[in-house]
């Protein structure tokens, strides 16, 4: 029987479709933040802490660091299938950067809601 490459989940697409969207978020979100800095010279702990107190900024900041996590797992995951041969080396290595990139998600998730 004949697989089509069509009849594939279109992995790699998909891929490259989220490193492309989080890319994107993480440049916009990037720039607004560099924006506010920039208009509030003299950013003092009060205006920085009203500023991330609001639930539109927790959201994005949210976004921002789940779009980080995405884009840094798939570009791991993509460097470590190229470059490490052994599939136990790998599987090892693939766990402990997923363990590390959640566990810096909640860990920022836990600091942003704590403001």
């Amino acid at each position: 029987m004949v697989k089509s490459v069509l009849g594939v989940n279109h992995q790699g697409l998909r891929d490259w479709v989220i490193q492309r969207i989080s890319a994107i978020f993480m440049a916009f979100y990037s720039i607004g933040l560099i924006l506010y800095v920039v208009c509030h010279r003299g950013l003092s702990f009060a205006e920085w802490h009203s500023l991330f107190s609001q639930e539109w900024m927790k959201v994005a900041a949210v976004l921002f660091l789940l779009s980080l996590m995405l884009h840094a797992w798939i570009g791991i995951w993509t460097i470590l299938t190229d470059y490490v041969t052994s599939f136990i080396t790998r599987s090892i290595l693939n766990f402990f950067v997923l363990l590390m990139l959640i566990a810096c998600f909640f860990w920022g998730i836990l600091i942003l809601w704590s403001v």
